[in-house]
């Protein structure tokens, strides 16, 4: 008996027993004795061998035991099942036998250490009362119940355990209670998650490698917008695949993902914040925020990595053919058991609040980080990645300007005006080659060019004459001996 049924028998238990006792003197009931013979009857009842409900052991009970049963069910002439279970303790789950300074140390210490077992609570337990030379130490079952009882179970040991993300998802878990939640409408909250695949695939080189792949979901429906199998979780990746879902199914208004890099990276949030896509980001260490996706995951390898169990060798090519197969002809169209019916049908037949998909050259340009560049003033180029790229020379007196573009695709980068956020001008990378014919252009070639003789004996400032002036007024020579003059 593993340990769900062990709960489930324990539960039951205390039904067992009334029902078992109810058995004992319910022909007492349906037939009451005559007047004077309720002794004999249950004399004879006390004589007899019955099954232990639990042990399901042969023993007899005792003539007081059966005549208290029977006053019972007197009693509780509505329910006299109910009234022969066997009573829960007034005090159960209090911890008695537990001081209150006790309580104190123990929850301090759970909270310091949670992937303790209760018996080295315990041991801890008996160790700090005797060293504080206090009497009475809990013993190990009345720990081990009153910690359960006020939900301090033992957790598995995470080596994040220090970090103030992982602190800020226990605080949650211990104070406020998890829901199962559901968007009300179609595309209005997606899911978006990266999993590493259980089995090796053979790369171009012809190494093995493992994958990982990417699925899209709507909550509403549980439809797979997307998904497919990339080789690293990257932004170029996630915007790869994610553009894709958005061209298939239309655009969301909101969209639920955990932190990874590639959902924090520049590119990504601004071109949800571009298209206007609520992006929602999930607690640190928690799962179980998204846990719709991972249901996908169980499904995933619990049912498509299951089938190709027996293939040894296997491409990225043929495991997204699959894949993409087996989402939209067995996932998409399968009966779900929560909703009753496929996500494909409550996809079309329920209330979408999506919007039209952009044209891809629009989604293209809308992943792009922003970014400002300081401008070289002897040639006025900005270095993008690495990379000079010249600025039209009428923006040369700016000290920096904004550029937008993304780090997998170089040959689009743009100038953008930092009031409005519009693309000002595509800026293109130095051609070096090109400028070393000499060929340079005017800044106003309707200018007349004025050439400076060099030969011209030119007047000083204007301050320095007023200076000279001033100096002159005052009747005094310079103040300097003349040498060599």
């Amino acid at each position: 008996m593993d340990g769900k049924e062990q709960k489930n028998a324990k539960a039951s238990r205390s039904r067992a027993w009334g029902e078992f006792r109810f058995s004992v003197i319910g022909q007492l009931l349906a037939s009451p004795p005559e007047s004077g013979n309720l002794e004999t009857a249950i004399i004879e009842l006390s004589e007899k061998s019955w099954t232990h409900p639990i042990t399901g052991s042969s023993r007899k009970f005792s003539f007081s035991s059966i005549e208290r049963w029977y006053y019972t069910a007197l009693k509780n002439n509505i329910s006299p099942v109910e009234g022969l279970q066997k009573k829960t303790r007034s005090d159960k789950g209090n911890g008695r036998a537990i001081s209150e300074e006790v309580k104190l140390i123990l929850k301090k210490q759970y909270s310091e250490h949670r992937y303790w077992s209760y018996k080295l609570h315990s041991d801890n337990i008996t160790s700090a009362t005797k060293q504080a030379k206090q009497e009475g130490a809990p013993s190990y079952p009345t720990v081990r119940r009153y910690l359960q009882s006020i939900g301090c179970f033992k957790e598995k040991y995470n080596r994040n355990k220090n970090r103030v993300g992982y602190q800020k998802s226990l605080y949650k878990k211990d104070h406020f209670e998890i829901r199962g939640y559901e968007n009300e409408y179609v595309s209005g909250l997606w899911h978006l998650d990266f999993h590493h695949c259980s089995r090796e695939v053979i790369t171009s080189t012809g190494e093995l490698k493992r994958p990982l792949v990417l699925g899209i979901i709507d909550d509403h429906s549980r439809l797979l917008c997307h998904i497919q199998w990339y080789w690293s979780e990257s932004a170029e990746n996630l915007v790869h695949g994610f553009t894709q879902a958005l061209q298939k199914r239309g655009m969301p208004r909101s969209l639920m993902s955990d932190n990874g890099s590639a959902m924090t990276s520049g590119e990504f949030k601004s071109g949800l914040k571009n298209l206007g896509i609520l992006h929602q980001l999930t607690l640190p260490y928690s799962p179980y925020q998204n846990g719709k996706q991972e249901v996908l995951w169980g499904q995933l390898e619990g049912r498509l990595m299951a089938m190709m169990e027996n293939k040894k060798h296997i491409t990225l090519k043929e495991l997204n053919d699959m894949t993409l197969a087996w989402a939209e002809v067995e996932y998409n169209k399968a009966n779900h058991t929560e909703i009753k019916t496929s996500p494909l049908n409550r996809f079309l037949n329920n209330r979408d609040v999506g919007r039209k998909c952009p044209p891809i050259e629009e989604l293209k340009s809308a992943f792009r980080e922003e970014t400002t560049r300081s401008v070289r003033k002897s040639d006025a180029t900005i270095s993008v990645e690495g990379k000079r790229y010249e600025i039209p020379y009428r923006y040369r007196h700016l000290p920096r300007v904004t550029v937008r573009y993304a780090k997998w695709d170089l040959t689009l980068v743009h100038l953008v005006d930092v009031n409005s956020g519009k693309n000002i001008c595509q800026i293109s990378p130095v051609n070096k080659t090109q400028n070393a014919d000499g060929s340079r252009k005017l800044f106003n070639p309707h200018e007349e060019i004025k050439v400076i003789d060099v030969d011209d004996d030119g007047e000083v400032a204007p301050l320095l004459i007023e200076i000279l002036a001033t100096q002159a007024q005052t009747g005094f020579p310079p103040a300097y001996i003349p040498k060599d003059e």
